[in-house]
């Protein structure tokens, strides 16, 4: 596991929770189940990595928790507040649990969305239907400066993969997948592309880690 550390950077005066994201929607998602859960908080107070221009340190763990203890980590020594961080990734049984950690750069290089999914469906292109099963995975960690052990939760969303994209809504490899709550009788069948940012978070691997580790960071946040 890496031990480069961020260097020291600027925080502004009333931040009492650093998330090590450059995903705004990730900030406004975790914003929005803290605010509800601790009476008076103020949304302003949680701020994110790229607010505050932090580095991204390498990724070099080999499972979800580990390259999200890095991230978390690395955010809470540059600032001194306590930090959350997470990692996320599409694991397809067919592929022995791949793209997993490098989902994001499945295709060899990170970030480019079209390219992880147009190789992930030439992959699995011949897998017959009843095999293309698939899950999101998550893992959220936090880490308080002083504290002897970090807290770590994980959490899956579970589904299958189409034949072709469906949707333009969520990003990475959603237009392929369908939630098995999508697959209930009267179910409509959606992608994860298909659903709002709301009907998404309901279910998601990210949103249940969030949302469970939510308790904690309130309490953290109340003291």
């Amino acid at each position: 596991m890496s031990t480069t550390t961020a260097p020291q950077i600027t925080v502004p005066d009333g931040a009492r929770l650093a998330l090590a994201t450059h995903n705004p929607g990730k900030l406004a998602e975790l914003r929005a189940i803290l605010t509800r859960l601790v009476p008076g908080l103020d949304p302003e107070s949680i701020i994110s990595a790229a607010t505050l221009g932090a580095p991204e340190p390498v990724e070099d763990g080999l499972t979800f928790a580990e390259n999200a203890l890095i991230k978390a980590r690395a955010l809470a020594e540059a600032t001194g507040l306590p930090s959350v961080a997470d990692d996320s990734g599409l694991c397809v049984d067919v592929l022995g649990g791949a793209p997993g950690i490098f989902s994001a750069r499945w295709c060899g290089h990170h970030g480019d969305d079209q390219a992880n999914l147009d190789l992930l469906l030439n992959q699995v292109a011949d897998v017959a239907d009843p095999h293309r099963t698939a899950r999101f995975n998550c893992a959220a960690v936090l880490v308080v400066p002083g504290a002897e052990e970090p807290t770590v939760i994980e959490r899956s969303m579970e589904g299958r993969l189409l034949t072709a994209p469906l949707g333009d809504g969520g990003f990475g490899y959603d237009p392929i997948f369908v939630p098995v709550q999508e697959d209930e009788p009267g179910a409509a069948g959606r992608t994860t592309s298909q659903m709002s940012a709301e009907e998404k978070n309901a279910i998601s691997h990210r949103g249940q880690a969030f949302r469970d580790l939510a308790p904690v960071l309130a309490e953290l946040l109340a003291r």
